[in-house]
């Protein structure tokens, strides 16, 4: 065995100063740490006029949280690929909304339009639908679009459950563009401020159980891209109806 030495404080502490001499004396060989300046001072949040009382009443009705058992639909399977987009319409015209909103009514001419699909489909102003689990339940909901007469987009999502179909999102925008993103609607609408656009993201939930908008945004517009793939020199022109896009982007997931 080998004799046991004692080390004492002072030879420890000269140890730990040689260490440290000889990593200052590394870290200056490979790259010296350099400062990169003060830290900003953190600044809280600063409440401003607490003595006011907080409103009792939304300003207005976005139609928000707004949901409608659509009456006279069955959904096999609750697939609602198996349910014609049009005879959804159709039922919708008579659905009673959850709560009192008029953000969404359709107006008399596009009623008639949708009643008049099955005899006159060149003046149907229901489009093509599309497909996606926007509420996380497993199984794809409806996206319907309808043109209204007044120039905006009805925008509406269905989604079913034991063999009945909800709608649980009603919202009508002059919109550039639609997209789903994730499990996310995403509308893109012109805003009255030149060369800026509000994008909103409507989003499940499930509290509520209706499509809510959990992000509204203004952002500058991007610029309009040549063929070329370059930037056009000429100023993007106003955002109009004719016609809109509806887009399925990647998912999240």
């Amino acid at each position: 065995m080998r004799p046991h030495r004692r080390v004492t404080r002072r030879a420890k502490a000269a140890l730990v100063a040689g260490f440290g001499t000889a990593l200052l004396a590394g870290c200056g060989a490979g790259g010296e740490l350099k400062s990169a300046g003060r830290a900003p001072t953190a600044v809280g949040p600063a409440r401003l006029w607490p003595q006011l009382p907080p409103a009792s009443a939304a300003p207005y009705d976005y139609g928000e949280g707004a949901t409608a058992r659509i009456l006279g639909i069955t959904v096999p399977h609750d697939d609602v690929r198996e349910v014609d987009p049009v005879a959804v319409l159709q039922a919708d015209l008579l659905a009673t909304t959850s709560r009192s909103s008029g953000s969404d009514e359709l107006p008399a001419d596009t009623v008639r339009k949708i009643t008049a699909c099955r005899t006159a489909p060149t003046a149907c102003p229901v489009l093509q639908p599309y497909y996606r689990d926007l509420t996380g339940d497993g199984r794809d909901d409806m996206v319907l679009g309808v043109r209204r007469s007044d120039g905006r987009l009805s925008v509406r999502v269905y989604m079913a459950e034991a063999g009945r179909l909800t709608r649980i999102m009603a919202v009508s925008d002059p919109v550039i563009s639609v997209e789903l993103a994730g499990w996310d609607v995403i509308m893109r609408v012109p805003s009255t401020i030149a060369g800026y656009e509000y994008r909103t993201a409507w989003s499940w939930d499930d509290h509520q159980r209706a499509m809510l908008p959990t992000r509204d945004e203004i952002l500058r517009k991007a610029p309009e891209t040549a063929p070329s793939g370059r930037p056009s020199a000429e100023p993007s022109p106003e955002p109009t109806m004719a016609p809109p896009t509806l887009t399925a982007s990647a998912g999240r997931r």
